[in-house]
């Protein structure tokens, strides 16, 4: 029995907490039945980082040959590289019944949105610039320019907030998952779904 899933796009600027947010809420993976999209990107690999596991790494040209055989269900060109999702991923995970999770950036949504128009989309914000802005130092990962530059596109990336379904504030964090948490298990509860996983239960219950 496999129950209809559901695609939720997550986008936030750069320090706003959205990576520790998805992190939290994939470790309760088997109770939300619910998968993280992994990215093909041509930016550089962190030293923390693994191939395939956060990112799939690919050369300019690589990514470029992808998008002319129209591989991808979105991409974006974000602080000089590149970031795309692949159909194939998204449509192979979705046929299993699992949600799925889009790590992306409001440009991505809107591609998103125009190809599967039934897509839930979440935009955490942080609770004041000031906060974003120590976030960003703490990470200890940019120069001050770069992090000027975060700064600067972070308020262009705030305005697309409103064409966004949810909107969770990160100020407590606890706070800020339980809110996520609640919008994945509220969509797993709509009678589309409930109707299927019960549906032994129901028809049962319809017998006199």
């Amino acid at each position: 029995m496999i129950i209809p899933s559901n695609l939720y796009i997550v986008s936030a600027p750069s320090g706003a907490g959205k990576s520790s947010l998805i992190k939290a809420l994939l470790n309760n993976q088997q109770l939300y039945n619910i998968q993280l999209s992994i990215s093909h990107t041509t930016r550089t690999m962190r030293p923390e980082e693994t191939n395939g596991q956060h990112y799939f790494f690919v050369s300019v040209a690589e990514f470029e040959r992808m998008i002319s055989v129209n591989a991808f269900l979105e991409y974006a060109k974000v602080f000089g590289n590149y970031y795309g999702t692949a159909r194939k991923t998204i449509e192979q995970i979705l046929a299993t019944g699992v949600d799925v999770l889009l790590d992306i950036d409001w440009q991505g949504a809107q591609q998103i949105r125009r190809k599967i128009p039934k897509t839930y989309s979440i935009f955490i914000l942080p609770p004041s610039k000031k906060e974003l802005n120590c976030r960003l130092r703490r990470r200890g990962q940019d120069s001050e320019e770069v992090i000027a530059r975060r700064m600067a596109q972070a308020v262009n990336e705030m305005t697309h907030l409103t064409e966004y379904d949810y909107l969770i504030i990160n100020d407590d964090f606890n706070t800020a998952l339980l809110d996520l948490k609640t919008i994945i298990q509220a969509e797993r509860l709509r009678l589309e779904c409930q109707k299927i996983y019960y549906k032994v239960l129901i028809n049962k219950l319809m017998v006199d």
